[in-house]
């Protein structure tokens, strides 16, 4: 294997790892009594005049040719898709489920881009991610079947039906994105896209809510700044760097590491119980990731 590829995996796995612990972070959040939707506008509100910044800098450098306006176009459908949609759906979600089952939920979208990526781009999945997809969603099951014994309450399967429609429109972002990124360049691709994300929620708010975004804790705008920088910019570059090099399908599968960050958070931050049921999924799941990262 060599350094670029080692590089991306690495990329990969700790961008997993900051999205999935923003769960978390929404969670501790919630106990301050703050609305998705608020949440939302305060997560995108702190990430946008980062973007703008990069992509002020980035309008210096050289592009490769002007783009053609569908280019653009689905630009924007990804934008709107992948961290304005898939993030409100999943906001919403983690109302009524525990962070760990979120994350658990979710990670249903490894094997629905992977399937995407075969079908849009006739792309055969050979033995080793048939193996790694085997190997992690056993182990997924198993520690929803601990989860699921305990979480089940007013709300829950709407909760899991909002997060299973976010791992949907978060694959069409990661297979659309593999197509438009050797078109804009990773820095570009990812700056535009949550540009045009953030815009969208800054509409959404001002269309939908009435709540005086200062009225909260400073605690919530200190986590807020966190799901900001931590859980939003630095991986939404990371896993943008890894597809280039990887793909889209690779790049989900080692994010199955997500679960398990989300699982150890929660036990320490949230108070939320690790069975054995979760031991044992955490260590199929890490044996699925190592045969992926060998390959």
């Amino acid at each position: 294997m060599n350094r670029d590829k080692i590089i991306a995996i690495a990329l990969a796995i700790t961008g997993a790892i900051l999205f999935s612990s923003k769960a978390v972070m929404v969670k501790l959040s919630y106990e301050y009594k703050i609305d998705s939707l608020s949440l939302l506008l305060l997560r995108m509100g702190f990430a946008l005049p980062i973007y703008l910044f990069i992509a002020f800098n980035s309008s210096k450098q050289k592009t490769t040719g002007k783009l053609a306006i569908k280019t653009w176009m689905a630009l924007i459908c990804l934008g709107i898709i992948g961290y304005y949609f898939a993030s409100f759906l999943d906001f919403v979600g983690l109302q009524y489920i525990s962070a760990s089952l979120e994350r658990l939920v979710l990670f249903v979208y490894p094997t629905i881009t992977t399937i995407f990526a075969a079908i849009c781009f006739k792309r055969k999945i050979n033995s080793y991610k048939i193996t790694a997809i085997i190997l992690t969603y056993i182990g997924i099951g198993i520690a929803f079947f601990g989860k699921i014994q305990d979480d089940v309450q007013e709300n829950f399967w709407t909760g899991v039906l909002l997060i299973f429609s976010s791992a949907v429109t978060f694959s069409v972002y990661l297979v659309g994105s593999e197509k438009l990124i050797p078109k804009f360049g990773v820095k570009r691709f990812t700056t535009y896209c949550m540009i045009v994300s953030s815009i969208s929620v800054l509409i959404h708010f001002g269309i939908k809510s009435d709540v005086d975004i200062t009225s909260f804790p400073w605690q919530v705008y200190a986590l807020g700044i966190i799901i900001a920088v931590f859980n939003t910019v630095l991986p939404s570059y990371m896993i943008s760097s890894a597809i280039q090099t990887i793909g889209a399908s690779t790049t989900s599968i080692l994010s199955s590491v997500g679960p398990i960050s989300v699982i150890i958070l929660s036990y320490f931050l949230l108070d939320e119980q690790i069975s054995y049921y979760q031991i044992i999924g955490t260590l199929v799941v890490i044996s699925g990731v190592l045969i992926i990262s060998r390959k």
